[in-house]
């Protein structure tokens, strides 16, 4: 599929507000040394961070509003959920709801695949 003006759009608006809530940050606190969602509060808020970010990029890809291969050229979607996902996996269990966080699962999985 090749990527369009439009999705590059797109693209930049997903980066503004990503700065927005602060998915930077968020990102150098999951990617150091000891995070661990499940017992560190500070840990926690970044891993909510970076899966709502993962969990929108994932539903406006699935629904062909933005391009996987400029996500996946961007951002290191795999490395991402490998840090948080397995704190996705506590909150569907508190939240009995298991399809939260499923866009970003998806992608995930589709960077793998």
């Amino acid at each position: 599929m090749a990527v369009t003006h439009d999705d590059a759009k797109v693209f930049m608006d997903l980066v503004r507000w990503s700065s927005e809530i602060g998915l930077d940050s968020a990102m150098s606190d999951i990617f150091r040394e000891g995070f661990d969602a499940t017992t560190d509060t500070a840990s926690a808020d970044a891993a909510r961070t970076v899966l709502m970010f993962g969990e929108t990029a994932g539903a406006l890809v699935k629904h062909g509003v933005l391009a996987w291969e400029l996500l996946s050229d961007l951002f290191w979607i795999e490395g991402m959920w490998a840090k948080v996902g397995s704190y996705a996996q506590t909150l569907r269990g508190q939240l009995g709801e298991a399809r939260l966080y499923e866009h970003f699962e998806m992608l995930a999985n589709r960077a793998v695949d």
